[in-house]
């Protein structure tokens, strides 16, 4: 069998890559980046995924921290504001020369989020497992929906 391009066939999607590929020679042409300007000279900021979910008795957020370790992570509660603050080091610290690339961020994070007022502050937990942060923040008895009986 004969390949596509020897057939005569049109392959939009092969005319879309290789467009793509030219623009991106373009690019690289135009703005050239030596292997040191490529690598990161001071951190650079970047902002892990939360989820964040209610559930009867709690509200619940789940932070992806891949790559650290609890002791890289404060949880703070002040004026009823949770702050998530951590920092993702460069694992290696040589002169990276055979680097080609680095896309992925490092360096100091910061997430705050606004409390309910029916969250019991006295009563947050928090576990950090597998690079997933899990903050449990039960709600307050009073807040705590009820099921009334009809008579």
């Amino acid at each position: 069998m004969m390949p596509l391009a020897t057939r005569g066939l049109f392959d939009p999607f092969e005319d879309l890559m290789t467009l793509q590929r030219r623009i991106n020679r373009l690019f690289e042409d135009l703005f050239p980046t030596s292997e040191r300007e490529a690598l990161p000279t001071t951190w650079t900021r970047w902002t892990p995924a939360v989820d964040i979910y209610e559930e009867p008795d709690a509200i619940l957020v789940e932070a992806d921290l891949p790559g650290l370790s609890k002791d890289d992570i404060t949880v703070n509660l002040e004026n009823n504001v949770l702050t998530i603050r951590g920092e993702r080091k460069l694992e290696r610290e040589d002169k990276r020369e055979n680097y080609h690339r680095i896309e992925r961020a490092y360096g100091v994070f910061a997430r705050s989020f606004t409390l309910p007022s029916e969250v019991d502050p006295d009563k947050i937990d928090a576990e950090f497992k597998d690079g997933v942060l899990r903050i449990r923040m039960p709600k307050k008895e009073e807040a705590k929906p009820k099921q009334i009986k009809v008579h």
